[in-house]
C-alpha cells in the first residue's frame, strides 16, 4: 500500500502528541489556586514545583537530542512518552511539595524530548522549503494544547477533582504511543511511502552532507556561532512563554478577580492566537521562499515581525478591562508562535539532519535555564509587588532577544556551514 503526502501523516501525529504534552504540563497550572488552597502552598512554593519541572527539562533537552540523534526518533518517542505519561498520571497522589516537585521533575524529563524529537520528524519529513510550515504544525500543537487545557482540564477537576484530573489526563499518552508504533517510520524505512514524496523530501538537498554521517559533540557544536544564535535566542525570549504557560490563569484569578470556571471559559484565547501564529510564522517564511526569497531574508522578515509584537505584553498591564488584557496577551503569544516557530527551524537550516536534534537540544536546555530564572523571580515578585513588573520585564525580552539572535546567526547559509562541517 501506497500513501500519498504521507509526510503530512507523520507531522500530524507530532502535532497530537505536543497537544497531549501541553495538556500535560498545563495542568498544574490551570488547577494552581486549588492546589495551593488544598495542600497550603504559596507563589514561592510554586515556583519551586514548576522549576523543579525546567531544571530536568533543562537536562533531559541535551540528553533527549543527543538520544534521538542515535536512536532514532521512533524508539526516541517510545522512551519519552513512557516516562513524561506515567509521570504525569502519578500527580494524582502527591501530598506535599517535595512530591509535587518529583512528580514534576520526572514529567519534565521526559516532556522535553517532544521537542527535539519533533524538529528531527520535520527535518527527516519536510524538504527545506517546507521546513517551516512543519514545524509550524507541530508548534500549533502547543498552542492547541494550551487553548484546550483550561476549559478541560477546568470540566474535569469541577466534576471529579484535581487528583483524578491527572490521571484522565496521564493516560492521552499513552493512547498516542499506541498510533505512533503502528504508523511511524522514517522515510527511507517506510513501506507506504511513494517515490515521489521521497525525492520531493530530498528536493534542495544536493547541498547537504553526505557520506558518513557527521554526529559532533556538543563541545563540537558550540564552536560555531551558528549554534549560538539559536542557545541565544532560546534563552533570552523563551521565559515570555513559561511566563505565560505557568502563570497566566493564576494572574487571571489572583490579579484579575476571575473564576476556574471562567479560567477555563477564556484563558484558551491567547493560546489560540498562539496556534494562528504558529502555522502563519511557519507558512510566511515557506511562501516567501517559494516566490524567489532567499531562506536567509524570508526567515528573518517573519522572525522580526513576530519578535516586535511580543512587547505587547506591557498594554495588556495598562489595560483597566480583563478582556481587553487578554486580547493583548493573545497578541504577545501570537508573535512570540512566529518568532520562535522560525527560530526553531534554524538548526535544520545549519546542519545536517544528524545533528539538528543536539543543536535543538542545546537551544531547550538555555531556554529552560533561563526560564528556572524567571520562573523563580516571578514568584518572588509576585508574592512581594504583584503581576505587573514581570509581565512588564517579558514584554523587552522579544525585541532584545531578536537582535542577538540576528546578530549571532549571520547569513542563515546551509551549504557555508555543511563546509566547515566537513573539514572539523
Amino acid at each position: 500500500m501506497k500513501v500519498k503526502g504521507l509526510r503530512w501523516l507523520m507531522v500530524s501525529l507530532i502535532f497530537l502528541v505536543t497537544v497531549i504534552n501541553y495538556i500535560d504540563r498545563q495542568t498544574v497550572s490551570v488547577l494552581k489556586t486549588s492546589i495551593s488552597q488544598d495542600l497550603g502552598l504559596s507563589n514561592a512554593d510554586y515556583a519551586a514545583i514548576q522549576n523543579s519541572f525546567l531544571l530536568f527539562y533543562g537536562i533531559s533537552q541535551m540528553v533527549s537530542g543527543r538520544l534521538y540523534d542515535v536512536i532514532g526518533t521512533r524508539l526516541g518517542f517510545v522512551f519519552s512518552i513512557v516516562v513524561w505519561s506515567s509521570a504525569a498520571a502519578a500527580h494524582a497522589i502527591a501530598r506535599t511539595a517535595l512530591s509535587f516537585s518529583v512528580f514534576r521533575a520526572v514529567l519534565g524529563f521526559g516532556e522535553a524530548g517532544n521537542w527535539p524529537g519533533a524538529a528531527k520528524v520535520v527535518g527527516e519529513w519536510f524538504p527545506v522549503r517546507e521546513r517551516a510550515f512543519g514545524m509550524g504544525i507541530f508548534n500549533t500543537g502547543a498552542a492547541v494544547g494550551g487553548a484546550l487545557s483550561p476549559p478541560i482540564i477546568a470540566w474535569l477537576a469541577t466534576a471529579y477533582g484535581w487528583r483524578a484530573t491527572f490521571i484522565v489526563t496521564g493516560a492521552l499518552g499513552f493512547i498516542w504511543l499506541a498510533l505512533w508504533l503502528v504508523l511511524f517510520r522514517t522515510p527511507d524505512l517506510h513501506p507506504w511511502i511513494t517515490e515521489a514524496e521521497r525525492a520531493h523530501i530530498l528536493e534542495g538537498a544536493s547541498g547537504t552532507a553526505s557520506g558518513p554521517a557527521w554526529r559532533p559533540g556538543w563541545l563540537q557544536l558550540l564552536t560555531y556561532r551558528q549554534t549560538w544564535s539559536v542557545v541565544m535566542g532560546r534563552f533570552i525570549t523563551d521565559p515570555i512563554w513559561w511566563l505565560y504557560i505557568f502563570w497566566l490563569p493564576s494572574y487571571l484569578q489572583e490579579a484579575r478577580g476571575f473564576s476556574l470556571r471562567q479560567v477555563g471559559q477564556s484563558a484558551w484565547l491567547p493560546f489560540l492566537a498562539a496556534g494562528v501564529g504558529a502555522l502563519g510564522g511557519g507558512y510566511a517564511s515557506g511562501a516567501l521562499i517559494s516566490r524567489g526569497w532567499t531562506v536567509n531574508r524570508a526567515r528573518k522578515a517573519v522572525m522580526i515581525f513576530g519578535a516586535l509584537l511580543t512587547s505587547a505584553g506591557i498594554l495588556a498591564m495598562r489595560a483597566s478591562d480583563p478582556y481587553v488584557a487578554l486580547g493583548w496577551m493573545a497578541v504577545v503569544l501570537f508573535g512570540f508562535q512566529v518568532w520562535v516557530n522560525n527560530l526553531q527551524t534554524l538548526p535544520s537550516d545549519f546542519f545536517p539532519n544528524t545533528a539538528v536534534g543536539s543543536v535543538f537540544g542545546l537551544g531547550g536546555a538555555a531556554a529552560a535555564l533561563a526560564s528556572i530564572l524567571f520562573t523563580w523571580g516571578t514568584g518572588q515578585v509576585v508574592d512581594a509587588f504583584g503581576y505587573t513588573p514581570v509581565f512588564f520585564v517579558a514584554g523587552i525580552l522579544g525585541p532584545l532577544g531578536l537582535v542577538v539572535t540576528l546578530w549571532l546567526a549571520g547569513r542563515i547559509d546551509t551549504v557555508a556551514i555543511e563546509r566547515k562541517a566537513e573539514t572539523a
